[in-house]
């Protein structure tokens, strides 16, 4: 049997995938019920769009229940005391400056299922990500993007308060 695969995560990330879950375990399914039930009611389901889309949104519903499901069984929440002020380890809140640009960024490092860049949570496993982590401060790394290499600096690492 195939072993499972851990996922490192923040209290944060945890929270919200359970959220996730419960709304798409309760309020979605009813939505999606109900929509199936009217799309019942106008006849003929062979020639019914109405009724495919809504049995397609509760096949995708189900399979998003299910990976979450297993997402939160196989997580390991990042403690407290395995937060570095020193390196950048998962749960880090770090400062990044573009040496070519220098601007400055800040993130706090997570695992490939909480990522959300927009929202300055960047992946531990992203090309930046993956560079800077255990990294202390001050420390210069170049980054193979798109654009061509990049280099960013270490500007502050913190923890989350």
């Amino acid at each position: 049997m195939a072993e499972q695969k851990v996922y490192d995560m923040t209290v944060e990330g945890v929270r919200k995938l359970q959220e996730e879950l419960e709304q798409r375990k309760f309020d979605r399914r009813d939505e999606i019920a109900e929509r199936i039930r009217q799309a019942r009611s106008f006849g003929d389901l062979s020639e019914n769009s109405e009724y495919d889309d809504a049995k397609n949104a509760q096949a995708e519903n189900e399979a998003r229940i299910s990976e979450l499901e297993s997402i939160l069984k196989n997580v390991k929440v990042i403690e407290d005391d395995e937060i570095s002020k020193t390196r950048v380890t998962m749960g880090s809140i770090v400062t990044i400056r573009s040496e070519d640009f220098k601007d400055e960024e800040t993130y706090v490092m997570v695992g490939p299922k909480e990522e959300d860049v927009l929202n300055g949570r960047l992946s531990s496993e992203s090309p930046v990500g993956s560079a800077i982590i255990g990294k202390k401060k001050s420390s210069v790394v170049e980054v193979k993007t798109p654009m061509g290499t990049m280099k960013y600096k270490i500007v502050k690492i913190a923890k989350p308060s």
